[in-house]
């Protein structure tokens, strides 16, 4: 067990040598490691690792070869990964069948499995490195250190990869030297507000109350973000780490870790991580041999997305409804149970470590001028390389789309990209070369938020993407002020009247004047921010709107009620199958015979079609479109 500094340096610098052995091949052996993320658990890939085991011992090759499960590599739409050190040689989308060639091929032959490797799509290369893949170029892991490199329920690898060192650093300075620290990182809240952290620090540090909170917001809720989940998934201490610093700068005693209950991994790794940092005495009384005491506990959210608000969050701490409190008082003032309390998102947490580790200059030598450090993004959506990424502050759209999304899918052309979740905006090419910070954003229309990054292409309908947040803004919202829980319901309708070809001009005035007053009268910032994404896509794409309305059209042909299904008889060559799998039985033969077939075309009786779309994924000629 850890007691002192002492102890935990020498556990570090024979730790950090083993895992260095294990990367540059200094202990003499082969070590395969698998992403061990959500995406690549769903592809088989604890299967995988266990083939692994069973062939390398069927070999005799245990002396010889490890195998170790680690967090997300973040490239999803390429896993399941893996990768053999010391080489670094990384295998992509490995299914269980590819194990014995790897085995047999590579680490008893040397020789590499090219068909597994990552194919560059501009240049046709064969890519056998990380490291040398666009996608990962620009990347630069701040609050995903560790990720895709350490085994997560293992102690001995987070310290070996520097866990400790930053609270080990913190117990050295006073109070205000910490936060002092991390006020000159420029550290801003990752979870969507922007707040200074040290700020917020300061503001509980300055209450004299008897007890304090510190509390971890893993309440990740925006559609398609998965950033704290795979921090939580691929390097627990490190947040714990984060939240055992923030504790001792402002004094708090004990934290709360509030994960959503949908992300059993990453609450079973978090529980493991706690429990081996009790059994080490990094958690509980006399933390390294100092007078500070800390300890944390994990409490399940029900996937309430209105729960990631930090007060409504604290409210289902205590065992009440999660619904947003009045402020002021703020959370650092008053906050779990009326103590003061300090609520910080998961990545901002495991950006901490990093800044009492490295230095706070360090950290801000990175990034814009306001916006400090890296940023982890979800990016999803109409993209080639769909993952997770951490980038720069400053980085360009462009760039992130790009370079590192590699472009569009099918030589579709960009049409927005929606950042921050429902609470964020549609920003279109226009801005593709606009750096991404928290300031640049919002005056863009839209926000950083947590960090999900959904791109759109030309085959998406913004009204209906407009109406698709609203949907989900309206089930989230708790209800408890009038105009979030009824302001955001007549948006709904107007908007579910424009895109079934009902409405008219002057909803497009009366979705404006909704929009001002839900916010400027809702309690939190759910509500506040309800209406982002239809502001924004009425400020860019109001001919859209306008087509619905009046031309009784929906140009992206996405709308069931304002689009049909055609089809082409020249290219239309007879064969039926498109009637066989349409459930409307509204396909019928024609007396139209085209030039060079042999059969009668079909056609489609607009008034029985469901437009369920079958009969365009059934036809190979491509005879059959929407209008």
């Amino acid at each position: 067990m850890i007691c002192s500094v002492t102890e935990l340096n020498e556990r570090f610098e024979a730790l950090s040598k083993n895992l260095d052995g294990k990367l540059t091949g200094a202990d003499a052996k082969r070590h395969i490691v698998l992403c061990g993320g959500t995406g690549c658990l769903s592809a088989h890939s604890t299967e995988i690792m266990e083939k692994f085991n069973e062939l390398i011992k069927a070999k005799g090759l245990e002396d010889k070869v490890t195998v170790n499960q680690v967090g997300c590599f973040g490239f999803c739409s390429q896993g399941p990964f893996v990768k053999i050190y010391p080489e670094n040689t990384l295998y992509k989308m490995v299914k269980i069948e590819d194990v014995e060639e790897i085995v047999e091929k590579d680490l008893i032959g040397n020789e590499i499995v090219d068909r597994l490797l990552y194919v560059d799509p501009k240049t046709g290369e064969k890519i056998t490195k990380q490291e040398e893949i666009l996608f990962y170029k620009k990347q630069r892991r701040v609050a995903l250190h560790g990720c895709g490199v350490i085994n997560p329920e293992d102690i001995n690898e987070a310290i070996g990869a520097g866990a400790f060192q930053g609270i080990k650093r913190a117990l050295t300075m006073t109070q205000q030297e910490v936060i002092d620290e991390v006020l000159a990182s420029g550290l801003r809240g990752r979870g969507g507000g922007g707040f200074p952290t040290g700020r917020k620090w300061q503001f509980a540090l300055n209450v004299d109350a008897d007890q304090k909170y510190v509390v971890c917001n893993g309440d990740e809720g925006d559609p398609g973000a998965f950033m704290d989940r795979s921090i939580l998934e691929g390097n627990p201490l490190a947040v714990i780490e984060g939240m055992m610093i923030a504790g001792y700068a402002f004094g708090a005693s004990e934290g709360y870790f509030y994960v959503r209950a949908e992300y059993p991994i990453a609450v079973n790794r978090l529980k493991i991580a706690i429990e081996q940092a009790r059994a080490e005495g990094l958690l509980g009384k006399n933390i390294l041999g100092s007078d500070f005491s800390f300890d944390c506990q994990i409490r399940l959210g029900a996937g309430a997305f209105v729960c990631g608000e930090e007060t409504a969050l604290l409210n289902s701490i205590e065992g009440k409804r999660g619904m947003p409190r009045p402020r002021p008082p703020f959370p650092a003032v008053k906050g779990l149970w009326g103590k003061p309390t300090c609520v910080n998102n998961v990545e901002t947490l495991a950006c901490v470590p990093y800044i009492l580790r490295e230095g706070a200059e360090k950290f801000a030598s990175v990034g814009t001028e306001k916006s400090k450090g890296t940023k982890v993004f979800a990016l999803g959506g109409k993209v080639n390389n769909v993952g997770l990424v951490e980038v720069p502050m400053g980085t360009t759209l462009r760039e992130l789309i790009y370079d590192i999304g590699g472009g569009i899918p099918d030589g579709k052309e960009f049409k927005a990209i929606q950042t921050g979740g429902p609470s964020g905006g549609c920003l279109t090419k226009e801005y593709l070369d606009e750096p991404i910070d928290f300031d640049n954003l919002v005056q863009k229309g839209s926000m950083m938020g947590s960090g999900g990054a959904i791109v759109m292409d030309e085959d998406n309908c913004m009204v209906d993407v407009a109406k698709f947040y609203l949907e989900f803004i309206c089930d989230e919202s708790c209800g408890k002020c009038t105009p979030c829980r009824i302001g955001t319901k007549r948006m709904l309708e107007i908007l579910t009247r424009i895109t079934e070809g009902k409405g008219t001009m002057k909803d497009l005035d009366e979705l404006q004047e909704l929009s001002a007053t839900i916010k400027s009268n809702s309690l939190c910032a759910l509500g506040q921010t309800a209406s982002n994404p239809v502001d924004s896509t009425l400020a860019h794409f109001r001919d859209e709107y306008i087509a619905h309305i009046v031309d009784k059209k929906c140009p992206a042909h996405v709308c069931k009620n304002l689009m049909s299904y055609k089809i082409d008889a020249e290219k239309c060559i007879g064969c039926g199958m498109c009637s066989k799998g349409c459930p409307a039985n509204c396909i019928v033969r024609t007396d139209y015979v085209a030039p060079g077939h042999k059969l009668a075309s079909l056609a489609i009786d607009a008034n029985k079609c469901v437009k369920c779309g079958a009969c365009i994924s059934t036809c190979k000629f491509k005879a059959i479109s929407k209008v």
